[in-house]
């Protein structure tokens, strides 16, 4: 049977599945496909939503993040962006973007700058969001690796069990890493690095607040797409 949630998360995927295709027909082959997973549940306050939103939007005009993508055989990733928080609010805020150049950094950068939050606080559903994020990958362009970037400032508190979706899509071969915002919960990392991420050479970055978000943003893409298996 199917659930209104799964009907919610598949019109949400196929909303993207069209970029996704037309780069497929190019014969598009990137180094990396990256999914950020961006928390948007009650303990997120419109401040706090703003300077994630700056903080990405910073961290990939980053001259180190564009020197990573350059390291890459192909020299381009792929990045697609959606907000979560309950087990049915998922909004996706930057379809697939190839990440080439400086002017694809200013055009990424300027849709999180411009992304408006547009849809309602709720949950926190982490094991929903990691579900949805490899569907997004399932329609991304080719890539040699597939990559989840999930950040939150909170543990699951509704929804599948986190564990248990982690595993199913570490099984398609996608790496779960995880930016966790500590300002409230000092052993968010480490619940993180226990439940959420997985993977060959996940990893954690914490940020003490909300204010460290993008520095450590900036940390973890150039960590991500420097990691780009060489085949």
């Amino acid at each position: 049977m199917v659930s209104r949630r799964d009907v919610v998360s598949g019109l949400a995927a196929s909303a993207v599945a069209t970029p996704a295709a037309a780069a497929k027909k190019k014969s598009t082959f990137v180094d990396l496909a990256l999914v950020l997973a961006i928390d948007v549940s009650y303990s997120v306050d419109p401040e706090e939503y703003q300077v994630q939103m700056r903080g990405t939007g910073q961290a990939f005009r980053a001259p180190e993040v564009l020197e990573a993508v350059m390291h890459g055989p192909n020299k381009q990733i792929a990045v697609c962006a959606f907000l979560w928080s309950d087990p049915v609010t998922k909004t996706v805020i930057m379809p697939w973007q190839l990440f080439r150049d400086v002017g694809d950094a200013a055009a990424i950068s300027t849709r999180f700058f411009q992304a408006a939050r547009g849809v309602e606080k709720g949950t926190t559903a982490t094991g929903s969001a990691l579900r949805f994020g490899q569907q997004l990958l399932d329609v991304a362009p080719k890539a040699i690796r597939h990559v989840i970037d999930i950040s939150t400032d909170g543990t699951c508190n509704e929804g599948p069990p986190v564990p248990q979706v982690r595993d199913e899509v570490v099984a398609k071969g996608t790496v779960i890493n995880g930016l966790a915002i500590t300002k409230d919960l000092p052993y968010l990392g480490q619940y993180m690095s226990t439940d959420v991420v997985g993977g060959r050479d996940h990893f954690v970055i914490e940020a003490n607040d909300f204010d460290g978000y993008g520095q450590a943003l900036r940390q973890k893409l150039f960590r991500e797409i420097m990691n780009v298996d060489l085949i």
